[in-house]
């Protein structure tokens, strides 16, 4: 039961820093855009990459 002195303030002390941390984490943009990374990947880009698959056996593509 004497356990209970000491495990409550500590359980409130680190909720307190979780609402601290998460608060934080508002404020300084954090969540501002969470589907934008999982929507770019989907997206091919505009430019056209070099690709070297075909260039096989000493074939060289230009």
């Amino acid at each position: 039961m004497s356990g209970l002195l000491y495990l409550i303030p500590i359980a409130l002390l680190l909720g307190f820093l979780g609402l601290l941390g998460f608060l934080w984490a508002l404020r300084s943009g954090q969540f501002d855009d969470l589907d934008g990374a999982a929507e770019r990947i989907l997206f091919d880009d505009e430019e056209e990459q070099d690709d070297d698959r075909g260039a096989g056996q000493g074939e060289r593509r230009e």
